[in-house]
């Protein structure tokens, strides 16, 4: 089975994070056909990623890059919504692989967490297509961070 990814990014991110998670699935996944959409801004990932749907694709990866301020935040909360209510919708998962400019205490350490967090991602959501992540949960996987581990009691 040949799986078709859509890949949305955007021009308000600091990093091409899709180039890392293209490069990933095509690692683990061969054969897989990619879409790519860039868009301007997170607040456009929903249509985007509902036009990837539309065209056929079997799951969506949505690469965001959020600001700082409050009103980033917010705009991040209420996009995020609506790419949730699409998964429903349409019964097709949406990965949102996204920075927060504020999780670093500086570019260098910003750089790592998106390329990181890029490639564990793509890596899970090959993973969870095939219906081979779940021998991974309970493990205290991160994206964008070091693993932690299970707790083990």
């Amino acid at each position: 089975m040949t799986l078709r990814i859509g890949i949305i990014d955007t021009t308000f991110a600091r990093v091409d994070m899709a180039k890392y998670a293209i490069e990933e699935l095509r690692n683990n996944e061969p054969s897989v056909v990619i879409e790519r959409m860039t868009v301007p801004g997170f607040k456009n990932t929903p249509w985007a990623a509902k036009q990837l749907i539309n065209r056929g694709v079997d799951a969506v990866m949505v690469f965001g890059w959020i600001g700082p301020s409050l009103t980033d935040k917010i705009t991040y909360a209420v996009a995020s919504m609506g790419l949730i209510m699409l998964q429903i919708e349409y019964d097709k998962p949406i990965i949102d692989v996204t920075v927060h400019e504020d999780e670093a205490r500086d570019e260098k350490e910003l750089f790592d967490i998106a390329v990181d967090r890029s490639r564990k991602h793509a890596r899970n959501l090959i993973l969870m297509l095939r219906g081979e992540l779940t021998k991974w949960a309970g493990m205290g996987l991160r994206q964008g961070r070091p693993d932690v581990g299970p707790i083990i009691k």
